[in-house]
């Protein structure tokens, strides 16, 4: 796909001076260098973004998160902060858990930008306290009692024929009008 297809020739991109982590080249070439003939292709919705204007407005409305970090598993050692990447602590199946008791969640198992991110704070990665601070100030109308996850399989088939649905009626069942999805 050309460069214009990503808009990364945009008049208003300073292509001497990234103030951003380029997440997507990064990954590229990790998977490059172990072997794989092809980068690995991210889904990208040039023409329909599968997205829906909110209806009533953010203090009327109900929201989940929806989070890619994993519950914490205490059979399987550290899955702390400066723990290294761990693959065995990685979930394959999309899940809806309560909110209440407040989740254990952890990022251990991605390969995320470690020299970027903040791992020790989960409310970077997961801001369940900053939505019911907004529902105490009345900016979001409520939360749904359930959180749900999705697995980072790197399967876009995966995500889209068997995660998205699952996250969806899940969200349906619980009255979720905005999902929210934080980026780790």
């Amino acid at each position: 796909m050309p460069a214009s297809e990503y808009g990364t020739d945009s008049p208003n991109v300073d292509r001497t001076h990234k103030t951003f982590v380029d997440y997507i080249e990064r990954t590229r070439a990790y998977y490059l260098a172990r072997g794989y003939g092809n980068p690995y292709a991210y889904a990208y919705y040039r023409r329909h973004v599968p997205f829906t204007p909110l209806r009533k407005p953010l203090a009327e409305s109900r929201v989940g998160i929806v989070t890619t970090a994993a519950p914490y598993q205490p059979d399987k050692g550290d899955q702390g902060p400066q723990a290294p990447y761990r693959m065995d602590v990685k979930f394959r199946e999309a899940y809806a858990a309560p909110l209440e008791p407040a989740p254990d969640l952890r990022i251990s198992h991605l390969a995320y930008d470690r020299k970027h991110t903040v791992p020790a704070d989960l409310n970077a990665y997961f801001p369940l306290a900053q939505a019911r601070q907004a529902v105490q100030e009345g900016r979001i109308g409520s939360l749904s009692p359930r959180f749900y996850g999705v697995p980072t399989t790197y399967s876009q088939r995966a995500t889209i024929s068997r995660d998205a649905p699952f996250i969806l009626n899940e969200c349906r069942r619980d009255g979720v009008e905005i999902a929210v999805l934080p980026a780790v």
